[in-house]
């Protein structure tokens, strides 16, 4: 996140100098830190990923950003994945990294990136979910300990399936399965134990500013004039978007 991650979270190798670089359509102070700052700060590739950015964005200037970084073990591997996203006055550019060691000697590494720009305007629903620690001492002074962000813009659903019951525990009948289906393309979850409590209040900023600009998109249709067709699927990897954020 654009919070400082923990201590103990290992940093992925950067061999490209670590001084920021100031692209003009990186700055924005309204979350108290710049793109940039919050790339050098996450520390995974920040150069590598603020070009590829810079590119993505065409010139467009940057309205809110979120910087989320997620740390997976595997075995002996440690595997790092990072997920920018970044709005302007009329997109969402969602950037995806991974890198890979293709030696044991870790010397040969290759980064993954993927770019996917979205139109504001194809946004369907921006979901905020909170999680408070003992709610019933609660008090208007107390953080958010995890918000749960989900943006739907292609009509991706995620579907949770598990066994059905009838509520009695003795019961061994088959009852079939049962499940839910929620609509997203993108899923972060940002708990203030693993990335701070500023990344928390990033992410709720993030999300305030993908509404305003969002809602202020969305033109009335006229009275007596057909209602526009429905938005296409535009995600080209939205379901490689979703993987690894829900934990």
């Amino acid at each position: 996140m654009s919070s400082q991650p923990p201590t103990s979270k290992p940093q992925a190798p950067d061999h490209s100098p670590q001084a920021s670089v100031h692209h003009s359509s990186h700055n924005h102070t309204a979350q108290g830190q710049s793109l940039d700052g919050a790339l050098q700060q996450a520390g995974f590739y920040p150069r590598l990923v603020a070009d590829v950015v810079d590119d993505a964005l065409d010139g467009r200037d940057c309205v809110a950003h979120l910087v989320h970084l997620e740390t997976h073990f595997d075995r002996a591997e440690v595997r790092r994945h990072i997920t920018v996203l970044v709005l302007t006055d009329d997109m969402l550019v969602i950037t995806h990294v991974d890198d890979q060691q293709l030696d044991d000697a870790g010397e040969q590494i290759v980064a993954q990136i993927s770019t996917e720009s979205v139109p504001v305007t194809q946004i369907r629903s921006v979901v905020l979910s909170y999680m408070y620690a003992q709610p019933q001492n609660y008090k208007p002074s107390d953080p958010v300990r995890e918000v749960t962000l989900a943006i739907a813009w292609s009509g991706g659903q995620r579907l949770e399936m598990g066994p059905a019951s009838c509520g009695d525990p003795q019961c061994e009948a088959d009852h079939g399965y049962s499940g839910t289906i929620a609509q997203e393309d993108i899923v972060l979850r940002i708990s203030a134990e693993a990335d701070g409590l500023q990344a928390v209040q990033d992410a709720k900023l993030f999300a305030r500013a993908l509404r305003a600009v969002n809602t202020a998109s969305a033109a009335p249709v006229p009275h007596g004039l057909p209602a526009s067709q429905p938005r296409p699927r535009m995600g080209v990897f939205s379901n490689r978007l979703s993987r690894g954020h829900q934990r």
